[in-house]
């Protein structure tokens, strides 16, 4: 189901977001996804799902079940099994697989904990078919990539293996089968394999360490009060990860892993009839398990009384104030229960839309906010609102938080308010419609995980805008009104406060929280004005025909053509039918903030913020936010260091209005000088904090080595912040935008030349022609020449990070960039095997090139990795190792075969998507390239060999300018 309400993985990713990106990452990883209810019988609803697919007439009857999607073959195997296959052709020759298992860290023994998720990673270290590394040998020389087609994740109720194959070699597909077939019934769990793994898992556990565990050890007893959720976290506990006996782990797998509690899943480019047949036979033949332990689920306890839970760390960020109110969990399985989720996304719609106007005031409450309704366990739902502060400002959040919930209990919302978001989810589900035959497979694949662990219903695009179009409009306003009485409730509510340890703004006792949170119950608060603006967007458009196309090129290889039109503008444009409706535009001019001084960055750099923040003609940001809410159409100016430009979607039907939308950005931006200090305001309380964490630390420390500690390098104080003028950046930006003929436009989408033409005349033909050329300026941001050896110290916990950079000078050849990033993607297999796998010194090693023009042609490599403080010169010295025996010896026939079939899945299925093509044009023509050279590309593949790879390691792996930096621990300094 394309609609799906929240799941405890997402709201742990709102909670990690508001509290930092690193301690989202964090939350994520050890959360996971949880899902919503308990596990019916499958055979039930097998026998339901034929039931209904006969009986869907929705223009007759909104109390039937809900059916399964027309297209999706589902059953259960006698085994206890349950499969999902799905044909579809988005990308072509592609499958995804996935393997459901329905049991987590939740049904761990107290000498179990974290061994759910070791479980998980046992699976790709030896399996029946696939001994050892095998496994993941054979899937990168299928050109599958460890990571982004190849992965899994543990959470509290389940564990889910992912997996990309391709589908034109039946061989590969069929071994991907086995692979899940594998990972279901027969990982091999040797004793030599769990021990060397071991340090991998640790090394993963020691990624969590800092504030946001801290905090979390504090607040989770508190929020899950009385609940086995809160004493069992995936990663578990290291006393045991590093002492268990592996007969402790196996017999976690031979418990929980078994039909009855597993569902595969194959989503792709095949024939269905076929793939449900092997599955069948293969997944059939695993034998059911008679001696069953019972499959629990594991309640929340409700409580009468507000539950305060608090914490501070000296090492956060930020500051979050969430209002929590549990509810007993609801199911999804007739028309009543969708139309009763279309009423709890409407409401949740309006008050985020309330919020968010708060947050544009000039001294707005609160930097964000927002709230869900959604599953927090298999067993309990929430209502939670929240807001993200400043240092101090918990209290702040908390009132307008509950006056935002009162003034919906006591005047609720308003007529227009509802139809206006009425409109918005019909627009969303439409475009999701005409996507339908374009929708990727992961996602399909995503929604069959969804309906087998948590019931959540798949009845297709079609069908689910069936109830959409004809249950919305039935939906009254009093309907809607009347779910803040039951969210918002005294009992089950949890308080939750968390953020940054500042002795000048410390965090409230609890009971002075409850006494704010009551106080502001007692306040009566005035009825919600909704105000619009009716006029159209741009009164007053340009003239037709503004222009004339005075030169026409084409590309016929590749379907680009180029329009050199009178008024200077240069347009490229690729018309496609990769998306049925997405239209994608890219302006871009060289230039930027390095036209201006080092002291005038700052109001540079930020000058399309202050636009962009400021609306559009009549239209405040609100306003043009509530104008666009019914159309699929979006611009953002940027501009940038070397150049600037716009970025822009849109629905064909709303291509119009982008191109007005970028008209006015050209012509006439809008000055709102309140929406400018509001921005000032959030954007200093977002960075205030940024710095205790020690990995931000450390990553601004390194640009500031990297460049020499150039002005411009480095996170934005609150001292730079204030160098922003609200004046210069207006005049920054005009200056930037003053010149249509300085700027290509780039349009990649399903449009027509005959029908986008005109448009393109009114519209950018009518921009400025001032013939200004103008071009970027070098301001002097170098690496260091040399070698760098430097040594940070931040931080409490037995954790280090470290970076390693290779710098210096290529030529701006497409082979020599190619040859250099392919030597890359050899490292990084060679790290990964000798760091991860064979040392178990790291949780994961990332490489990274980057080869650039402008200013100078240059190219940096970067290695970096986090580990034990203890192992990281031993760790630098193996990837110095590494690099010399790439040196020395070249790459294995193996890693070349793996990187070289990687590439070409990449190309092929890059190839039919539209970013892709926005993107690599881009890069084309920013650099004055002929975009006929793209048709080398597949050509570069073909001919890379060893000895180019080779020498490109002894070209760019040199250390004539190498900076090594490292992060230790304060009480190692």
């Amino acid at each position: 189901m394309s609609t799906n309400h929240l799941n405890m993985r997402r709201y742990f990713y709102t909670l990690g977001l508001l509290t930092s990106l690193l301690l989202w990452m964090s939350a994520c990883k050890s959360l996971n996804e949880t899902t919503k209810n308990k596990e019916e019988n499958k055979q039930e609803e097998t026998d339901k799902g034929v039931e209904d697919a006969g009986q869907w007439q929705m223009g007759e009857t909104i109390k039937g079940k809900i059916p399964m999607d027309d297209n999706l073959r589902y059953g259960v195997l006698p085994n206890g099994m349950t499969y999902y296959v799905r044909k579809n052709s988005k990308p072509e020759n592609f499958a995804e697989l996935r393997l459901a298992v329905n049991a987590g860290s939740i049904l761990e023994d107290d000498s179990q904990q974290g061994l759910a998720h070791f479980v998980e990673h046992m699976a790709f270290n030896g399996t029946k078919n696939f001994p050892k590394q095998k496994l993941i040998d054979f899937l990168e020389g299928e050109g599958v990539k460890f990571g982004a087609h190849l992965n899994a994740y543990t959470s509290f109720d389940e564990t889910v293996y992912m997996l990309r194959v391709p589908t034109n070699k039946a061989e590969a597909f069929d071994k991907g089968l086995l692979i899940m077939e594998d990972w279901a019934s027969n990982v091999t769990m040797e004793t030599v394999e769990i021990e060397k793994e071991r340090g991998v898992v640790i090394e993963e556990w020691r990624t969590r360490l800092g504030a946001g565990e801290r905090m979390r050890q504090k607040y989770f007893p508190i929020m899950f009060k009385g609940s086995h959720y809160a004493n069992r976290l995936p990663i578990g506990k290291r006393e045991i990860l590093e002492e268990f006996q592996p007969n402790v782990l196996r017999k976690f797998y031979s418990d929980w892993y078994r039909p009855d509690l597993m569902a595969i899943i194959a989503v792709g480019d095949f024939d269905p009839e076929a793939v449900e047949a092997k599955i069948k036979r293969s997944f059939g033949e695993i034998p059911a398990k008679d001696f069953t332990k019972e499959r629990k689920y594991f309640e929340v306890p409700d409580h009468k009384e507000t539950l305060i839970a608090t914490a501070v760390d000296k090492e956060a960020t930020s500051n979050l104030i969430q209002l929590i109110y549990k509810h007993p969990k609801g199911n999804i399985d007739k028309v009543t229960d969708f139309r009763e989720r279309l009423q709890y996304r409407l409401f949740n719609g309006m008050i985020s839309d309330r919020l968010n106007e708060l947050r544009e005031r000039e001294n707005p409450p609160f930097i964000g906010a927002g709230s869900y309704y959604s599953g927090i366990t298999r067993t309990k739902d929430s209502y939670t609102c929240y807001a993200r502060v400043d240092n101090g400002k918990w209290l702040d959040g908390l009132k307008a938080l509950v006056q935002e919930n009162q003034r919906v209990l006591q005047h609720g919302f308003v007529k227009t308010e509802l139809e206006r978001r009425k409109d918005e989810m019909l627009t969303q589900i439409r475009k999701q419609y005409n996507e339908r035959d374009k929708t990727p497979s992961r996602s399909l694949a995503s929604e069959y995980i969804r309906h087998y662990l948590s019931k959540e219903p798949v009845p297709g695009i079609e069908k689910e805008l069936d109830l959409y179009e004809n249950l919305l409009p039935t939906i009254s306003l009093s309907e809607v009104n009347g779910l803040a009485k039951e969210w918002i409730t005294e009992e089950n509510l949890v308080i939750l406060a968390i953020g940054v340890e500042d002795k000048n703004a410390p965090m409230p006792a609890d009971e002075v929280i409850e006494e704010a949170y009551k106080s502001a119950l007692t306040e009566q608060v005035k009825p919600y004005e909704d105000k619009v603006v009716t006029a159209p967007l741009m009164p007053n458009k340009p003239a037709k025909n503004a222009a004339k196309v005075l030169e026409e090129n084409k590309t016929e290889e590749f379907g680009i053509t180029e329009w050199y039109l009178s008024n200077g503008v240069r347009i490229v444009l690729k018309p496609t039918e990769f998306k049925n409706d997405e239209i994608l535009m890219q302006a871009t001019s060289s230039g930027g903030a390095s036209l201006y001084n080092d002291n005038q960055h700052m109001s540079a750099f930020y000058s399309s913020q202050v636009v962009a923040n400021s609306g559009l003609g009549e239209f405040d940001k609100i306003l043009l936010e509530k104008y666009l809410s019914d159309k699929v159409a979006s611009v953002t100016p940027y501009v940038g260091l070397y150049e600037e430009g716009m970025r822009g979607s849109c629905a064909p039907n709303d291509l119009e209005t982008m191109l007005q939308m970028t008209h006015m950005y050209f012509k006439s931006p809008r000055k709102d000088e309140k929406a400018f200090k509001s921005m000032i305001a959030r954007n200093k309380a977002r960075y205030k904090n940024l710095l205790a964490r020690p990995e931000y630390y450390f990553f601004d420390e390194a640009q500031k080595v990297m460049s020499q500690n150039h002005p411009r390098s480095g996170f934005p104080t609150e001292e730079k912040l204030n160098q922003i003028d609200y004046e210069n950046a207006h005049r920054f930006y005009s200056e930037r935008f003053a010149d249509g003929a300085d700027f290509t436009f780039l349009f990649v989408g399903n449009f027509s030349l005959s029908k986008i033409k005109p448009l393109l005349l009114q519209y950018l033909g009518s921009l400025p022609n001032k013939k200004t050329a103008e071009s970027w300026k070098d301001v002097g941001i170098e690496p260091p020449p040399g070698n760098v050896d430097k040594t940070f110290y931040k931080g409490t916990e037995p954790k280090s990070l470290v970076q390693m950079h290779f710098t210096g000078e290529i030529s701006p050849d497409l082979d020599e960039y190619h040859r250099m990033q392919s030597m890359v993607d050899v490292l990084k297999i060679m790290l990964r095997e000798s760091m991860r796998e064979d040392q178990g010194g790291v949780y994961g090693v990332r490489v990274r090139a980057n080869a650039v023009r402008i200013p100078k042609n240059r190219y940096s490599i970067t290695i970096s990795f986090q580990c034990a403080p203890e192992n990281t010169k031993e760790l630098i010295s193996t990837a110095m190792k590494d690099i010399r025996t790439l040196k020395e010896e070249g790459p294995s026939d193996k890693n070349m075969e793996k990187i070289k079939e990687i590439q070409r899945k990449d190309r092929e299925v890059g190839m039919k998507e539209n970013r892709y093509w926005l993107n690599k044009l881009l890069y084309y023509y920013k650099h004055n390239m002929i975009p006929g050279d793209i048709s080398r590309e597949a050509d570069r593949i073909e001919a890379l060999d060893a000895k180019a790879v080779q020498t490109a390691a002894r070209r760019y792996l040199n250390r004539s300018n190498y900076a090594e930096l490292k992060l230790l621990p304060e009480q190692q300094k």
